[in-house]
């Protein structure tokens, strides 16, 4: 009997042993979720940004899609011009040529009724933070995002502000007849609204523009900010700073061709989306904290401005100016309207909000 007890007790040992040893595998084969390897999507992505620049105004964006996606998306960020000239980013972008832009539609060329707000648009704002003011409180967002749905094959994802429209010239400017006959790199509605102050619009590759300065072919740029005169060298080949400005922001989105953001699962639209709006905050900051520092301690650009008295001129200009292209269509006078009517907010708000 305790021979046979003895086995029996060694019997049931084993069972409970290899029991408990199939439950393991069976967890660990059964209840483990199924891995399939998928090929990640891949998006090829221009910015209107040299690389110097891009730096900082996109590269971090695209650099948290791609460390957050996890393999799932993989985007390739290339600079100004290098797969297709900036004016071109729109076709090339609606035709899938490439599969997602940072630009403002001005530069791109974009055939919607918001081109011409893209940019830089004469006095339409005075600081960065109007932009996202604009587009989330006075309705922007809707009329961009209708815009593009109209034009087709493209889809606007989101929209901010960067730095102002300042002058940095090879030429010493302390009053408004001094903007006469200056040949400038800026963009297409800032030399459409400059040339009648004498101001000679140029158009260029964006990485000509420091070299074109150098050979005399331009006098200066009326581009940026101060910040970015210094991060893109262009405060080393020019000589002078005008803190009046053409407009306090510049307005840029983000672009997504139509088919490759319907392809996009929902989770990484969220992701691609959060990341493109965590973006616009790093922008603020290091634009905003730059043209501070660099005007009161930089040492490559003398700061020089027009009085006041003479700028209200231009002031005057850009309302004229604005009234002509609300006439153009619909849209242009909604948008017109609606800054028109944030303009009024900011005078009666007065002190930031209503300098230049």
């Amino acid at each position: 009997m305790k021979k046979n007890q003895a086995q029996n007790a060694n019997r049931r040992s084993f069972l409970k042993k290899a029991g408990a040893t199939a439950a393991v595998a069976g967890t660990s084969v059964l209840g483990a979720p199924a891995v399939i390897a998928k090929d990640p999507i891949k998006w090829r992505f221009q910015t209107y940004a040299g690389s110097a620049l891009g730096q900082y105004v996109t590269k971090p964006a695209i650099d948290a899609i791609n460390a957050a996606a996890k393999g799932e998306l993989e985007i390739e960020l290339y600079y100004a011009d290098q797969l297709v000239p900036t004016g071109e980013l729109f076709r090339a972008l609606q035709k899938g040529t490439i599969d997602a832009v940072h630009s403002d539609d001005d530069s791109m060329a974009a055939p919607v009724d918001v081109s011409v707000f893209g940019g830089y648009f004469p006095m339409g704002t005075r600081h960065a933070l109007d932009v996202p003011v604009l587009f989330h409180q006075y309705g922007f967002d809707k009329i961009w995002s209708d815009a593009y749905k109209k034009a087709g094959g493209v889809v606007w994802i989101s929209a901010a502000g960067q730095d102002p429209c300042n002058f940095n010239t090879k030429k010493s400017i302390t009053k408004l007849e001094d903007l006469d006959g200056l040949r400038l790199y800026t963009f297409p509605t800032a030399g459409r609204f400059l040339s009648q102050f004498g101001v000679v619009p140029v158009s260029i590759p964006y990485e000509d523009a420091e070299v074109a300065v150098q050979t005399g072919e331009l006098d200066g740029m009326a581009w940026s900010g101060i910040t970015e005169d210094y991060t893109v060298g262009w405060a080393d080949v020019t000589d002078y700073f005008l803190t009046n400005n053409v407009s306090g922001a510049w307005i840029g989105s983000w672009f997504v061709n139509e088919k490759r953001w319907a392809e996009l699962p929902k989770h990484l639209q969220a992701l691609v989306k959060a990341c493109f709006e965590s973006s616009h905050f790093f922008r603020n900051q290091w634009y905003w904290g730059g043209e501070a520092k660099l005007r009161a301690t930089g040492t490559k650009l003398k700061v020089q401005s027009i009085p006041a008295s003479e700028w209200r001129a231009v002031e005057a200009a850009a309302t004229k100016f604005w009234d002509e292209i609300a006439e153009t269509n619909e849209t242009a006078q909604k948008v017109v309207n609606i800054f028109k009517e944030y303009d009024q907010i900011r005078q009666k708000a007065g002190g930031l909000y209503t300098a230049i």
